[in-house]
């Protein structure tokens, strides 16, 4: 049996092969210390679990639901968007709920790109919208994130090439893997180009509230709704990456388009889970000031250990991972993550995975209690 072209340059994902490997180095009895994905290992807001057990215990919610989502879900959705990113939604005509921001990447792909058509994506950058982009039948354009220019888009670069058959650009702010924020400035720069260049903007907003205190939507920029759709996730800002719950918003036509293809892929969530969610969006600042204390916590560790591996990095960096450059007796960051887990029996990320423009560099996730990473700097040290 042969597998369908459209997998053709697809390979697993990575950290789907690696936690193969790790599993294989644990029955060895290696014991590895897992500081390379980003699941969140706090839990959520009790109340959030509360509301979960009441309502799956009534009896009549467990049938199908609507495939745009409770109207509970959507207000609270509306009004999440409303308090922390003073942006205006129509409860039922701008939000659609997803089964996890991830799958939102792919029903995007599917409902705008034909055979052929281009795509501008981030390097480095989320792997998701590249494989994404190619199972779809589109084409990936690399458009580079340097240093150098503060991880932001080089339009003046992206402007040089044809630019007649993309259809989409990908854009993440605050970016993972680097870890740098946005602003308003930029984001009124993304929008512009969109506009000139009749591009959609998809822009993936996951990490605004780690370890950030100015949490921005690219729907903020005045016009924005005319060339933007936005994805945002409840995985990292409330601790729930497992119950799969995210969210599509933009102007009713993007929203229309993209549900075209949804209800013919899934059907709407458990009705419990859409209400715990929507107790989860009405948390206030106390909700996350407590989260990010413990990542503070957490990254001053990171400091310590990335300051052991003589890598750079930058203190500026929000969101849920830190990147840094690795120092120049490796060749890639593939050697060096390589050799702290088979030395220290320590996974951390290398940039390659990323993108190529991410070789020389590293990204460690926060996702681990103080004494993992105590255990981790210990382990470091002793194999030097």
């Amino acid at each position: 049996m042969t597998t369908a072209k459209r997998l053709e340059g697809i390979g697993e994902y990575y950290f789907s092969q690696k936690l193969r490997e790790i599993e294989e180095l644990n029955k060895q009895g290696k014991n590895i210390i897992n500081l390379g994905i980003g699941s969140p290992d706090l839990p959520p807001h009790e109340d959030v679990i509360k509301v979960l057990n009441e309502e799956s215990a009534k009896p009549n919610v467990h049938a199908y639901q609507s495939y745009k989502g409770s109207p509970v879900l959507r207000k609270a959705f509306a009004d999440w968007y409303k308090k922390w990113y003073n942006v205006e939604l129509n409860i039922d005509t701008e939000i659609l709920p997803l089964i996890g921001s991830k799958e939102g990447i792919m029903h995007i792909c599917m409902t705008y790109l034909n055979e052929g058509d281009e795509v501008l994506v981030p390097n480095p950058g989320y792997p998701t919208y590249r494989s994404a982009v190619k199972l779809s039948g589109g084409v990936c354009v690399d458009y580079d994130l340097k240093e150098e220019n503060k991880y932001e888009p080089d339009f003046a670069s992206i402007e040089k090439r044809d630019l007649s058959k993309v259809k989409l650009l990908f854009v993440n702010y605050p970016q993972m893997p680097t870890g740098q924020n946005g602003s308003k400035a930029l984001f009124e720069k993304i929008v512009a180009f969109g506009k000139k260049h009749n591009i959609l903007i998809v822009h993936d907003n996951p990490y605004s509230f780690i370890l950030n205190k100015e949490p921005l939507s690219l729907l903020s920029v005045d016009g924005a709704k005319d060339i933007v759709i936005e994805l945002n996730s409840l995985s990292k800002s409330h601790n729930m990456a497992g119950w799969r719950v995210g969210v599509l918003v933009g102007a009713k036509e993007r929203i229309d388009e993209v549900l075209r293809f949804k209800s013919n892929m899934d059907s709407g969530m458990f009705l419990p889970l859409q209400l715990a969610a929507a107790k989860a969006l009405s948390l206030g600042k106390d909700w996350h000031d407590s989260v990010n204390k413990v990542y503070n916590s957490r990254r001053e560790k990171v400091y310590e250990l990335l300051d052991l591996l003589n890598c750079e990095y930058s203190k500026s960096q929000v969101g849920m991972f830190m990147w840094a450059k690795i120092p120049a007796k490796y060749k890639t960051g593939y050697e060096l993550a390589d050799e702290v887990l088979y030395n220290s029996n320590v996974f951390i990320t290398p940039g390659g995975i990323f993108g190529n423009a991410g070789d020389n560099y590293i990204r460690v996730s926060l996702c681990g209690s103080i004494e993992r990473f105590e255990e981790a700097i210990k382990r470091i040290k002793n194999s030097n």
